[in-house]
């Protein structure tokens, strides 16, 4: 009986197993298929607004520190 009960949960993992590796199978296919062609397609761009966005930043951060005395600064 135990050894019936074992080769049921075995069968259970196995068939499992078998459903994960198919649904990763064709998780990896779409991946390659959808979304690796659409960050090909539209990375550089947004690479580029990513770049604007930051130089952005930067000149707000350098307006910032030289309009405010660095942290720590001692006080006369």
């Amino acid at each position: 009986m135990a050894n019936e009960t074992n080769r049921g949960w075995g069968q259970i993992f196995s068939e499992a197993g078998t459903r994960a590796e198919e649904d990763l199978r064709r998780l990896i296919q779409h991946i390659n298929d959808e979304i690796v062609p659409e960050v090909r397609r539209n990375g550089p761009d947004a690479l580029r607004r990513a770049a604007a966005e930051l130089e952005k930043l930067a000149d707000r951060m350098d307006a910032n520190s030289r309009t405010q005395p660095p942290t720590g600064a001692a006080k006369p």
